[in-house]
């Protein structure tokens, strides 16, 4: 099942099996890879919510939705696990984890558990000077990096931003050519050079499997 990426966005996602065991709360940009995973492996007794993608552009407030879909959902599953890195919290996320007793998946950002957060940590001091897009965001480049840096109104401003960026990588979780072109004509949009770094579902595949076992579903 593939979402619609402007609802995932604005709206977020909510549960897709109410009467199942574990809830993974997640940000919509993971919703469709969360839910390959889900069908892939089989795994009936995990449910998927997501919050809208778009709360990333004022990652502040990631974590009062949080728990507000904790305390929402909590009662209705035996476990709740997040499928959010820092993201831009400060820390805040793992704090709240901690405060509220779920786990996380481990990370500071997507980019870096879809690469695997080890090989993202070796090439992150020669890639300082690298803008990153996943599948989701090339899909998303106009919503969520052209329309909030105002490029669409003021294109003018783009050599103001990303002065410092030398290339965009993208690193994709499928072998897709649209999305390709998408990301290569994002790159040329920013006026960086451009590759790309197929991933894979990288780490967030191993932490579901963790929180997919059996004697972790209470």
């Amino acid at each position: 099942m593939s979402l619609s990426d402007t609802a995932l966005t604005q709206d977020g996602l909510p549960p897709t099996q109410p009467d199942a065991r574990v809830l993974i709360l997640a940000c919509g940009a993971l919703a469709n890879e969360i839910l390959a995973l889900i069908k892939l492996n089989g795994w009936t007794h995990i449910s998927l919510t997501c919050l809208p993608a778009i709360l990333h552009n004022t990652p502040d407030r990631i974590p009062d939705a949080v728990r507000a879909a904790v305390e929402k959902h909590q009662a209705d599953f035996d476990r709740i696990f997040l499928a959010y890195a820092d993201c831009g919290t400060g820390g805040a996320l793992t704090a709240l984890c901690d405060e509220m007793g779920i786990t996380m998946i481990k990370g500071p950002h997507c980019y870096s558990f879809f690469e695997g957060n080890a090989s993202f940590a070796i090439r992150a001091e020669d890639e300082i000077d690298t803008f990153y897009l996943t599948d989701f965001l090339a899909r998303g480049f106009e919503s969520f990096v052209i329309k909030p840096l105002g490029l669409d109104r003021h294109p003018e401003l783009r050599d103001m931003y990303f002065t410092h960026y030398r290339r965009l990588m993208y690193l994709a979780q499928t072998d897709d050519p649209v999305l390709d072109t998408m990301a290569r004509a994002a790159a040329e949009r920013l006026g960086l050079a451009y590759e790309r770094r197929f991933t894979g579902f990288g780490d967030l595949a191993t932490a579901l499997e963790d929180v997919a076992r059996p004697d972790q579903a209470t």
